[in-house]
């Protein structure tokens, strides 16, 4: 059998968990004796359709045996899921809801299905560790990923389920990367409304965004600084060298572990290629709180008046 080649697409290359898909990929690539390429979209969708039909279409390239991506956007590209099928590239979607995967199944040959964490109890697990952060209820600011992105959209879902309804968010958005969450933050800083509003803590769809807030509060005036560096700010993704770090150092209070999925992915399409064995449509990893809801509620960090 010949040496297999998938890409990569991975939504941009600014985020830890982002980056930890690429080291994720490469090495279960590696162990399989499988090719890898990696291409990155810069969080632009119609970049990565094109990126993506450049290896579908175009006849001086190598075409690759499947193709695995993290959309960009809002869409998870029908249509170049189908040329790709229809070309004999498998297709993989990360992270994303997707309602094409049963009629290609149907429709071809290849390898097609979907591979996510459940964002959803991302969400819900997010809501507890604010439950047990503010026992005493309090006001947040919550971090969202793109109004367009299935996983923020589930996330923020999850979190009102299990929300105490004496904790009262105020919503902001930006784009899965440190900077667009220290520009967001520090543009609503400079509003007069930021300084009449009381904050007691910080949560972020990821951990590159926690970080983005925090840094925003460290260029406030000398004389505010301190008591904004003291609100705690929770994360997701928890990746071991960035965000779990981070909790144990003190700079978060809590993320979410969210385990990366290409190899997974990689390690099913060698499966179905090698043996024909027959994939799942979808299959969902599950999500684990850092620390653990229980030491967070045994912690009982966060008490009344941490707020500025």
């Amino acid at each position: 059998m010949k040496r297999l080649t998938f890409v990569v697409s991975l939504t941009n290359n600014d985020n830890d968990y982002q980056q930890e898909q690429a080291a994720a990929a490469e090495k279960a690539a590696r162990r399989l004796g499988v090719d890898v390429k990696i291409i990155h979209a810069g969080n632009d969708a119609l970049a990565q359709s094109q990126q993506l039909l450049h290896y579908v279409q175009d006849s001086d390239v190598a075409r690759p045996d499947a193709i695995m991506f993290e959309p960009a956007g809002g869409t998870a590209f029908p249509q170049v899921a189908r040329a790709a099928a229809a070309a004999g590239i498998g297709w993989v979607v990360l992270n994303h809801e997707v309602d094409y995967i049963v009629q290609l199944r149907r429709t071809f040959k290849v390898p097609v299905f979907a591979i996510s964490s459940d964002h959803e109890a991302v969400g819900r697990i997010q809501g507890q560790q604010f439950a047990a952060l503010l026992p005493n209820g309090g006001s947040m600011l919550y971090i969202e990923g793109p109004a367009n992105s299935s996983a923020a959209k589930e996330r923020t879902a999850g979190m009102m389920k299990t929300k105490p309804a004496n904790i009262q968010v105020k919503t902001m958005r930006a784009n899965w990367t440190e900077e667009s969450a220290y520009k967001t933050v520090s543009s609503w800083l400079r509003l007069r409304t930021s300084q009449e509003s009381r904050v007691d803590m910080v949560g972020a769809q990821d951990d590159s965004m926690a970080i983005g807030a925090r840094k925003a509060f460290s260029e406030i005036a000398e004389s505010e600084r301190a008591r904004w560096m003291k609100i705690p700010i929770t994360g997701c993704d928890g990746m071991p060298k960035t965000g779990q770090a981070w909790v144990r150092s003190g700079t978060l209070a809590a993320t979410i572990f969210i385990r990366p999925n290409t190899d997974l992915a990689i390690e099913m399409l060698v499966e179905a290629f090698k043996s024909g064995a027959a994939l799942p449509e979808n299959r969902v990893t599950e999500p684990e709180s850092v620390p653990t809801l229980q030491e967070l509620a045994k912690a009982g960090k966060i008490g009344k008046g941490a707020g500025v």
